[in-house]
């Protein structure tokens, strides 16, 4: 009998109690084992995967109607084993993965209240589960980080679904270089990771223009209309067409400027299978063009 590693390889279990028995076992062992009693597929349910319109990094702090639903969508998710997340906010090039056993928050913005610079987000990372991401990714190479951490795409939504940081948290990044498809396709390799027990995030926004941001509450026409079509191809589950998100007409320029915003919505949608269910938690334009729509797979 065999089970799989964190690592990618394969530990043959009675050869195991055999070692335990005699005394040959470390503790480190002990521990890997307990690692791999956790993430047995038989025992473990397959993970959800989320899209977050994550906005402002000031939803970390404020009580509003997107920090109240990330909360209680945190508090109905099954635990995970550890969280990947795929944040807007750490483009790279080439592809990377953080692999730290302390990431350190990143307060990657200027110009907002202090209160927020010392909002901290202590969460653990993982080696192992790095290791295993990069083991699980075939189709380009995903080189070890140990410089980046936690950017505000990624602690500032999950300081809300995961208040106590006690769940190992890590993040792979977008290699600019590379076009939609190839992102949907990396999304898509990362599949076996669901059923080992490690929860997918990708935080961005479907509408995204800093540069016409206006202090309103209204949506300006051009991003509500994106918003609404992207989400109706959402539910048609067209992602060739979400790929291809250049040939949706005029407002796609508008609501893509630049698309390190929208991309992590694909690794997403990359992930989800033929009859999963998907729906949405959260679905409003604010400030004029930035569009807070975030959905749950499974």
């Amino acid at each position: 009998m065999t089970d799989f590693r964190p690592d990618g390889s394969w530990l043959d279990r009675r050869a195991f109690l055999r070692r335990l028995a005699l005394g040959w076992v470390s503790m480190s062992a002990l521990t890997t084992i307990g690692q791999i009693m956790k993430t047995d597929p038989a025992t473990t349910p397959k993970m959800p995967v989320l899209f977050v319109g994550h906005g402002s990094p000031m939803n970390a702090l404020e009580d509003n109607e997107f920090s109240r639903a990330w909360a209680g969508l945190g508090a109905a998710l099954p635990q995970p084993r550890a969280i990947l997340c795929v944040s807007a906010h750490w483009e790279t090039d080439g592809t990377r993965v953080t692999a730290m056993p302390k990431p350190k928050t990143i307060h990657d913005f200027w110009g907002f209240p202090p209160d927020l610079y010392k909002k901290l987000y202590p969460a653990p990372g993982s080696p192992e589960w790095a290791k295993t991401t990069r083991g699980t990714i075939r189709s380009t190479t995903v080189e070890p980080d140990m410089s980046w951490g936690l950017d505000h795409g990624t602690w500032s939504v999950l300081c809300r679904m995961f208040p106590a940081a006690d769940v190992p948290v890590f993040q792979l990044s977008l290699d600019r270089k590379l076009p939609p498809r190839r992102h949907y396709e990396i999304g898509r390799e990362l599949a076996p990771l669901r059923e080992q027990g490690l929860l997918i995030v990708g935080s961005g926004n479907l509408v995204h223009n800093l540069g016409m941001m206006e202090w309103t509450d209204k949506a300006f026409d051009w991003a509500a209309e994106f918003d609404s079509k992207v989400a109706a191809l959402i539910g048609k589950h067209d992602h060739d067409a979400l790929i291809r998100y250049e040939a949706l007409g005029p407002g796609a320029a508008l609501a893509i400027p630049t698309n390190e915003h929208y991309l992590p919505m694909l690794y997403a949608l990359a992930l989800q299978g033929k009859d999963e269910p998907l729906d949405f938690f959260t679905e409003k334009v604010v400030l004029g063009s930035i569009s807070m729509r975030g959905f749950r797979i499974g």
